[in-house]
C-alpha cells in the first residue's frame, strides 16, 4: 500500500504564484497562437544547380544540361535568371499541379540569341510538355512545323503547332514525347494568360492532354545568353464543363450563312462554334448582349470593340469553321450573328 503525500496548504503566497503562473501561461498561448498565425516570408533563394521545390507559396523548377546559369527565388511569386554560356536552361515558378487556372505575369525578358518567355507544363498518360509562348528572341520555336489553327485571347492572336521529341529529357527521364505550342503573334513581357483558352484550342486541334503535372512561367534559353526578372500570381477562372444548353440560330445574308452551336460551358464562360456556308470569302458579325463579353476566339482573325460585344470575324486560311469563347457575367443568352461576303 502507498503513502499518500499530505496536500500542501494553500497559502496568500501559493495563491499569488499561481495566479502568476495562469496569467504567463495564457500570455504564452495567446502569443503562440499569434505566431502561427502568420506567415512567415521565406527568405531570397539563390539556384546554380538543378532542383525542384516551393518557395513562398510557389513551386519552382531550375532544369540546365550545362552552362552557368544563376536563378533567384524572390518574394511571392517573383524570381530572376541570369544565364551565359548555357546549351539548354528552363527554370521559373509556378505551381503543381497545373491547371486550366487564369495566369499574370509581369517583369522583364532579355534574350540575346534563341529564348523563350512562357506558360510551360507537363503532363503525364499521355506525356505532353506544353508551352504557351509569350516573348520569343531570334528564333520561332514553330520554324519548320505546320500550323494546326490559332486561338484569339488576351490581346493576340496565338499560333498552333505540335512537334515531337525521341529519346530526350523529361520528367520521367528520357522518353518520346509531343510537344504543344501555342505563339503569341505579338510579343510582350507582361500580361494574363487565360490557359483554358488555349487548352480548350488544343483540344479542338486534336492534341489531347494528360494527368497535369507541374505548370510554370518560365524562361528558357537554348545555346544562348538571356536573363529575366518575372513575378506571377494566379488570377480569377476556371469552372466544371456542363452540357450544352440551347440549339444555335442561322442568318443568312447576301448568299453568305453563319450557323452557331454550341460547345463546352463552364460555370463562368461558354464556347460556341461558328459554320460559315456559301463562300469562302467571308465576314461575320456578331452581337453578344450585355453584360456578357468575348473572351477569345480560334481559327479566324477577329477584333471585336472596347465593350467586347462587337466582333467582326475573317477567314486566317482554317476553313470555314471557327469558334468563340464568351464570358456570361451572369447571363446565358447566345448572341446574334450575320454573314456577308468578304
Amino acid at each position: 500500500m502507498h503513502e499518500i503525500s499530505p496536500r500542501p496548504k494553500r497559502t496568500k503566497r501559493n495563491r499569488i504564484r499561481l495566479l502568476v503562473s495562469a496569467v504567463c501561461a495564457a500570455v504564452l498561448a495567446v502569443a503562440s497562437v499569434t505566431v502561427a498565425g502568420v506567415a512567415q516570408a521565406e527568405a531570397d533563394r539563390t539556384l546554380t544547380s538543378n532542383l525542384t521545390g516551393y518557395h513562398n507559396g510557389y513551386f519552382f523548377s531550375y532544369w540546365k544540361d550545362s552552362g552557368n546559369v544563376t536563378m533567384k527565388l524572390g518574394a511571392g511569386g517573383n524570381y530572376s535568371v541570369q544565364m551565359s554560356g548555357i546549351n539548354n536552361f528552363v527554370g521559373g515558378k509556378g505551381w503543381k499541379p497545373g491547371s486550366s487556372r487564369t495566369v499574370n505575369y509581369s517583369g522583364s525578358f532579355n534574350p540575346n540569341g534563341n529564348g523563350y518567355l512562357a506558360l510551360y507544363g507537363w503532363t503525364t498518360n499521355p506525356l505532353i510538355e506544353y508551352y504557351v509562348v509569350e516573348d520569343y528572341g531570334n528564333y520561332n520555336p514553330s520554324s519548320g512545323t505546320t500550323r494546326l489553327g490559332t486561338v484569339t485571347t488576351d490581346g493576340s492572336t496565338y499560333d498552333l503547332y505540335r512537334t515531337q521529341r525521341v529519346n530526350q529529357p523529361s520528367i520521367i527521364g528520357n522518353a518520346t514525347f509531343y510537344q504543344y505550342w501555342s505563339v503569341r503573334q505579338q510579343h510582350r513581357t507582361s500580361g494574363t494568360i487565360t490557359t483554358a483558352n488555349h487548352f480548350n484550342a488544343w483540344s479542338r486541334a486534336g492534341l489531347t492532354l494528360g494527368t497535369h503535372d507541374y505548370q510554370i512561367m518560365a524562361t528558357e534559353g537554348y545555346q544562348s545568353n538571356a536573363s529575366s526578372t518575372i513575378t506571377v500570381s494566379e488570377g480569377a477562372g476556371g469552372g466544371t464543363t456542363t452540357p450544352p444548353t440551347s440549339p444555335g440560330p442561322t442568318n443568312p445574308g447576301g448568299g453568305c450563312t453563319a450557323t452557331l452551336s454550341a460547345g463546352d460551358s463552364w460555370s463562368d464562360r461558354y464556347n460556341l462554334n461558328v459554320a460559315v456556308g456559301g463562300t469562302s470569302n467571308w465576314i461575320v458579325t456578331m452581337n453578344v448582349p450585355s453584360p456578357q463579353k468575348i473572351s477569345s476566339t480560334w481559327n479566324t482573325t477577329a477584333t471585336w470593340d472596347s465593350s467586347g460585344q462587337v466582333m467582326t470575324a475573317r477567314p486566317n486560311g482554317s476553313g470555314n469553321n471557327f469558334g468563340v469563347t464568351i464570358m456570361k457575367n451572369g447571363s446565358s443568352t447566345w448572341p446574334t450573328v450575320s454573314c456577308r461576303a468578304g
